[in-house]
């Protein structure tokens, strides 16, 4: 299901009143209030800015623990591979260990 923030674009999409269209001619006085919602704007946009970068260096960083948690699963996924006697990356054989094979314990159920 689609929503807002799953459109393509939609967030560069500009309202009557940031296009600074009007129905109604602008007065004179209106300047001030023009200069102080500019203003807010700005203040806004520098704090979604601070909020994104701040943003994008966790998952940066998330992404580099992942890579680095998959490295370790692939590396152990090696060693464990080396009690079956397989070959290495490297062209080596591993050392081969013998796994003991532990049996299920059985008990008898009387009805």
């Amino acid at each position: 299901m689609n929503d807002v923030n799953t459109i393509s674009g939609i967030h560069a999409v500009r309202t009557m009143i940031s296009t600074k269209k009007h129905s109604i001619p602008r007065i004179q006085s209106s300047t001030y209030l023009d200069l102080y919602m500019l203003n807010k704007e700005k203040e806004r946009l520098l704090k979604e800015a601070e909020r994104l970068a701040f943003r994008n260096t966790v998952i940066k960083k998330r992404l580099e623990e992942i890579s680095l948690e998959m490295y370790k699963l692939q590396g152990a996924e090696i060693v464990s591979n080396a009690g079956e006697g397989k070959i290495n990356p490297s062209g080596r054989a591993f050392n081969q260990k013998k796994e003991v094979k532990k049996e299920w314990k059985k008990v008898p159920l009387n009805y």
